[in-house]
């Protein structure tokens, strides 16, 4: 048999992606199984996936197509009454192996999501075709931002014990792999269900600690409120911990904040920014933004354009708002569509300027690149580069930027 899996979304859906298919492998079934792994975070990525579907379904006629994730999760009776799909599954039934076995259990097997307690901890063997692995350390989220699905797609916070962690990442070390990410929903909420409630920080260093043999380790987007100083603690020493953070910041403007329930304010986004960098001169910040949320005016988004620069953000991903049904942004006062698309446009203006700015700043300096194919990879500071010669996948190459092309920095291995 052979498995396709087509993922949308976030990188824990790339790591979850992998446990799906291993099991659909595991299961032995005759024939071709297309999994799509849905994302939810907007209404733009459910069309997109039905998109998908239909698309892969004209690509595999004869193909079992299983759609999950998130979307998934949320709407399982839309997806189910698509005449492509075959089967529909929750989050939590994704991740068990006896889901993908034949007979399948039914049409539609969706689990209440938020009578979910245990988390997946399931040991990936491998990541097809990537130099880095993915590593899942929490799921679920107990946060109530008003505009976000995900909560309900996900389930409550939940984490993975350190142990188990550590083990994972020794596995996959001793596999080839220089850099593991750590991901979740809500990493920087790690250990609040655990006994002790250890946090981020601590899990970091003991990882590091335990898996001395690990050359990099990255984190996945981090709430500014849970970065506490265990965790600045861990940016500070740990040098195998990446340079780069990215930050679930979503607006600059102090009253769409606190529409949007975020725990933060525009000031603990600038404190946090200036005290990493007073740690670690040499870091880059990225960070989420929502354009047009209900009742932004220009002045409110202003402010949140002018946290760019203020912040120093250079890895901004820019999201439209969306409105997603059920949630109580929903029902607030919207934004026209095109006042939206247009504040988003400069958005992402201004962090293709800075982005810009950021890597025209590398040429002359040092860079260490982990080389995924064909010698182009990624920096510590999670920019793309290409090599001058030949570098084996999976490898880090100490090199010296020279310039920089389309986007991506130029760089020429160093001894």
């Amino acid at each position: 048999m052979s498995a396709t899996v087509v993922t949308f979304g976030c990188r824990l859906n790339a790591y979850e992606s992998e446990v799906m298919r291993e099991h659909a492998l595991a299961a032995g079934r005759e024939g071709e199984t297309v999994i799509v792994n849905t994302c939810a975070v907007t209404a733009e990525a459910e069309r997109q996936a039905r998109q998908a579907i239909r698309r892969l379904r004209r690509q595999h006629p004869d193909a079992r197509i299983v759609v999950t994730g998130c979307a998934a999760q949320v709407h399982p009776e839309a997806f189910g009454a698509m005449p492509e799909v075959d089967q529909v599954l929750g989050n939590h039934d994704k991740m068990k192996a006896d889901s993908f076995a034949l007979p399948p259990a039914g049409r539609i097997v969706v689990t209440d999501i938020m009578q979910v307690r245990e988390t997946a901890e399931h040991l990936v063997a491998g990541f097809e075709g990537r130099a880095r692995a993915f590593v899942e350390v929490q799921q679920g989220c107990d946060h109530r931002c008003t505009f976000c699905i995900i909560p309900f797609g996900r389930g409550p916070n939940r984490s993975v014990p350190m142990g188990r962690i550590v083990d994972q990442v020794r596995r996959l070390v001793e596999q080839g792999f220089a850099e593991v990410v750590l991901t979740g929903v809500d990493i920087a909420a790690y250990g609040g269900d655990l006994p002790g409630r250890p946090g981020l920080g601590q899990m970091v260093r003991r990882l590091l600690a335990g898996v001395p043999e690990l050359k990099r380790l990255r984190l996945s987007s981090l709430d500014p409120v849970e970065v506490d100083d265990d965790l600045l603690r861990a940016v500070a020493e740990e040098e195998r911990l990446m340079p780069h953070f990215h930050l679930s910041v979503q607006a600059g403007d102090d009253l769409v904040l606190k529409r949007m329930k975020r725990r933060h304010l525009r000031a603990d986004v600038l404190a946090l920014a200036a005290r990493l960098r007073a740690l670690r001169g040499d870091v880059a910040l990225g960070a989420d933004l929502i354009a047009g949320f209900p009742t932004e005016d220009e002045e409110m988004f202003r402010r949140s354009a002018d946290l760019v620069a203020e912040a120093g953000l250079t890895h901004l991903h820019v999201f439209p708002f969306s409105p997603r049904p059920g949630t109580p942004a929903a029902r607030m006062r919207q934004v026209p569509g095109e006042v939206v698309r247009e504040r988003a446009a400069r958005l992402r203006a201004l962090g293709e300027a800075a982005m810009a700015a950021f890597l025209a700043g590398r040429v002359g300096r040092r860079a260490e690149v982990l080389v995924e194919q064909d010698g182009a990879g990624l920096t510590e500071h999670y920019l793309p580069a290409r090599l001058a010669a030949p570098a084996a996948a999976g490898s880090v190459v100490r090199a010296r930027v020279a310039g920089v092309e389309g986007g991506t920095l130029l760089a020429e291995e160093t001894t």
